[in-house]
């Protein structure tokens, strides 16, 4: 009995051992491994470098996408029991640039859609459909001849307007001349002194083109799973400072996984014509208050926030 006892002992220390000894090669050769895909992946990436480094075009997306829905049936405790809402924003951000020795051609856009919705099922007049929130559309095409290694003699046309609602109207196109500077890696400072802002619009007694002064900032940066996007647009008229405008727009991305990550977006922007123009349309012209003009009306900033999923193309 002790023998058949101390041979199922030897047996099973045997099979642990041998079992313990599987393990700890198991690991080390998951190591080894871990090791290599290292160093594959460091090979990978000086590879990748090597070929952003080839002149040629470069072209580059990354956006968010958002989308929330909800209803509510019998749900006492708030003001609209019975209700559906919903929220949709669409944003997208993409480049194309092309870089030689002696010139270079950038473009870019900037596109941000969302639509919002909230049905009242207990009020049969109200609006079940959904409605725009937001509708920027911007689009940015740069040229310039290198004179100097940081600085080129440049020509620049952008347009924006709105797409989902009033296309082109405004709509604003400026086309102008001057110098590029480079100082730094990703940033782009645009310098036209002779710029005309042209400006499409129904109503032409609000909305005026000008000769003016067109300054544009872009500066792109990846910090290895964060991209972020920083993009400013004005216009300094010399015909009259109603008419100047600006536009500075801010996108950060965050990839989580294969691509899908985080997105937010904070838009910023100063147009009095735009101002007016909503003042105007808002105006009641039965009531009392005089009409809206360049000198009262509230040209407060504009903003717009957008936070969603993301994907990097």
């Amino acid at each position: 009995m002790n023998k058949k006892l101390l041979s199922i002992l030897i047996l099973v220390f045997t099979i642990t051992t041998g079992f313990a000894q599987t393990r700890d090669e198991l690991k080390s050769e998951q190591a080894a491994k871990k090791d290599s895909i290292k160093a594959l992946q460091t090979s990978v990436d000086d590879l990748q470098k090597q070929i952003d480094a080839f002149p040629g075009w470069k072209f580059g997306a990354f956006g968010t996408i958002g989308a929330s829905f909800s209803e509510f049936n019998n749900w006492y405790g708030q003001g609209s029991p019975n209700n559906s809402a919903g929220n949709i924003t669409i944003t997208v951000n993409p480049h194309a640039k092309l870089d030689r020795e002696k010139y270079f051609w950038y473009n870019m856009a900037i596109i941000n859609l969302s639509w919002v919705k909230f049905d009242d099922k207990d009020d049969p007049n109200d609006d079940d459909s959904f409605r725009e929130a937001s509708d920027v559309f911007n689009v940015t095409s740069l040229f310039g001849y290198k004179i100097a290694k940081n600085l080129a003699a440049s020509t620049l046309a952008e347009y924006r307007t709105t797409l989902i609602n009033n296309f082109n109207d405004p709509g604003y196109l400026d086309v102008g001349v001057g110098i590029t500077w480079t100082p730094v890696e990703n940033l782009i400072v645009v310098v036209h002194p002779l710029n005309y802002n042209f400006v499409f619009a129904d109503n032409d007694a609000i909305f005026n083109s000008s000769l003016g002064a067109k300054v544009v900032a872009n500066y792109n940066r990846s910090f290895g799973k964060l991209k972020f996007n920083t993009n400013l647009s004005a216009f300094m008229s010399y015909e009259d400072s109603d008419l100047s405008n600006w536009t500075w727009i801010n996108s950060l991305s965050y990839t989580v996984w294969k691509g899908i990550g985080l997105g937010f977006e904070l838009g910023l922007r100063d147009n009095k014509q735009e101002a007016l123009n909503y003042a105007f349309n808002n105006w009641d012209s039965t009531g009392t208050d005089p009409q809206p003009d360049f000198n009262n009306v509230d040209n407060a900033i504009q903003v717009y926030t957008t936070f969603g999923l993301s994907y990097n193309f």
